[in-house]
């Protein structure tokens, strides 16, 4: 497979799918009662370490929202590290969410934001404050270029006892910006995600959570941002366990995957300083501030008005990436899973079984461009170039109901599956590994996508039987309600004690590299990879399903 990796051909139109948000919806949290839920005629205060928040409660929850965990990143503090919050008087008003950070509509979430004062996280806690502190969450969206923390409503899982925490971070350009003069260039985003997880050692506790027992979890690029963390030298001892749903840490990118004017990158999300370097200077060469004294290109950008930053094309996906070789993350992070170099806890990791039908539907029928025979051929010999045949071979567009659906199958297996799995393989190898696949192929969409497209069990579709998705969940069924439920239970189970087990619970063994099958001879089996469907919880063979002994002899 021949890599491409010139920033210009980075610019292509299919960038703008090409990193899909883990629930990117347009909505935020209610202000803490459900309909028909007793609300209790009172706001509840909590003194954090830089002042008194003012909160709602309900009969079942305390919510509070635009909590600011680190000062304005904005002027002179543009692509800088996060700085301190500068303490206020008096009581802050906590009711509604904070602003979203600097972010342009895409076709699968239309809300905008031109506000860099934006580095604001929220709480969700059971309403009462036991005597045993209760297990903390942190949950970091996914997609890197669109969305907010209070994009998910976490009140499922502080039914079950868990403290939420949401947060927002700096994303696109303004979190992965790279430039000779900067210190932490391509990592701004990561740096902010550490600075939350500080903000929670210091403040759990006054929320009723546990600062010794922190879950981060997240899905696609957020996942992707917790395997950096897990090989980050500063986040160690921010977290206790780790979930990643949909992560891309393992992942290349064949040529024309994400769109057939993608270039392939040997990484998914990891760029070395000089790529992320390139990238920046190609996509800000257009605003007028390229000189040659990199100080002045530095201050001239840092005086841009984000409304005009935002009108470069594509410069928000652009930056879906993560810049290594630095004091954040020192080494390419999936060498430093192999060798295991990384933070020692206990992991819940997967994917969903179509993951790639959501970025060929976006791209193709769904849209209203059907994706032909033809297209499939083309596809093909772009990705796989002399090889193009044997995947034919090994995918005939016959035994699929459509070249889209056969195409998504391919890229579902060389690209997600086969980084999930070498995922699991690395990981468990030094630490408890919990793997799992989502496989409910009737998962209502929550995202505003237009057409018909048989989409599957998409990528990110677990997300809403865990957050709380009203257009969702008065689609589910009595059988999804019931995988929603046993889904969450085992969320929190896992943060409560770094074992997705529980009274009641289907029982989950570890996966282990020299056992990767399940053992059907034996009456407790261990599983490789659990399946979840409203049908039941069960062990699948991940990678027979997903067809991994051909893929292995591919570059």
């Amino acid at each position: 497979m021949k890599m491409r990796r010139g920033p210009r051909r980075l610019a292509g139109t299919a960038v703008a799918v090409a990193f899909l948000s883990a629930g990117a919806a347009a909505s935020a949290v209610p202000g803490g009662v459900r309909p028909g839920e007793r609300a209790v005629a009172e706001r509840v205060t909590v003194r954090t370490d830089a002042g008194l928040v003012l909160g709602v409660r309900s009969a079942r929850h305390r919510i509070f929202q635009g909590i600011p965990y680190a000062g304005p990143p904005e002027g002179a503090y543009r692509w800088a590290a996060p700085r301190p919050v500068r303490p206020w008087k008096g009581v802050r008003d906590a009711a509604a969410p904070g602003a979203l950070c600097p972010q342009v509509p895409s076709p699968y979430a239309q809300v905008s934001s031109e506000e860099e004062d934006c580095l604001f996280l929220n709480v969700t806690a059971p309403a009462a404050v036991r005597h045993r502190p209760a297990p903390v969450l942190v949950w970091i969206h996914g997609d890197g270029s669109v969305g907010a923390g209070s994009f998910f409503d976490a009140r499922r899982l502080a039914d079950r006892g868990v403290v939420v925490v949401t947060v927002n971070y700096r994303l696109g350009i303004f979190g992965g910006f790279a430039h000779p003069n900067l210190k932490g260039s391509g990592t701004f985003g990561l740096q902010d995600q550490q600075a939350a997880l500080r903000w929670v050692r210091r403040n759990a506790a006054a929320f009723g959570g546990d600062a010794g027992n922190v879950t981060v979890a997240g899905s696609s690029f957020g996942a992707a941002a917790i395997t950096g963390h897990l090989t980050s030298p500063g986040a160690r001892g921010l977290f206790h366990r780790a979930v990643l749903s949909s992560g891309e840490g393992m992942m290349d990118l064949p040529t024309g995957a994400m769109g057939p004017d993608v270039p392939g990158y040997p990484w998914f999300v990891w760029r070395t300083a000089r790529e992320a370097e390139e990238i920046s200077a190609e996509m800000t060469s257009s605003l007028g501030c390229t000189v040659p004294d990199p100080a002045r290109t530095l201050r001239c950008l840092r005086a841009l008005p984000v409304k005009r930053i935002l009108k470069v094309p594509h410069i928000m996906n652009a930056f879906q990436f993560f810049a290594y070789g630095n004091a954040t993350l020192p080494r390419l992070p999936a060498r430093s899973l192999r060798e295991g170099r990384f933070h020692r806890v206990p992991v819940l990791s997967g994917a969903t079984r179509d993951e790639h039908r959501t970025f060929v539907g976006m791209l193709y029928d769904a849209v209203g461009k059907p994706f032909t025979g033809d297209d499939y051929g083309r596809a093909l010999t772009k990705a796989f170039g002399g090889r193009a045949d044997a995947v034919r071979a090994q995918y005939p567009p016959a035994r699929f109901p459509s070249p889209a659906i056969a195409w998504s199958a391919v890229v579902t297996d060389r690209l997600w599956a086969r980084g999930t799995h070498a995922q699991h393989m690395a990981l468990s190898r030094y630490v408890p590994t919990y793997a799992y696949e989502f496989a409910d192929r009737n998962a209502p969409m929550y995202l505003p996508l237009p057409g018909r497209f048989a989409f599957g069990a998409y990528h990110a579709g677990d997300t809403p039987y865990l957050f709380e998705e009203p257009e969702v969940s008065k689609r589910f069924t009595a059988a999804q309600r019931w995988l929603s439920d046993t889904m969450t239970d085992q969320w929190a189970a896992f943060a409560r004690t770094g074992t997705p087990n529980g009274l009641r619970l289907p029982a989950w063994r570890p996966y282990r590299a020299a056992d990767p099958r399940p053992s059907y001879r034996d009456a407790d089996p261990r599983p490789y990879t659990q399946s979840l469907t409203p049908d039941g919880i069960a062990p699948v063979d991940y990678a027979h399903e997903h067809a991994l002994g051909f893929w292995r002899g591919f570059p």
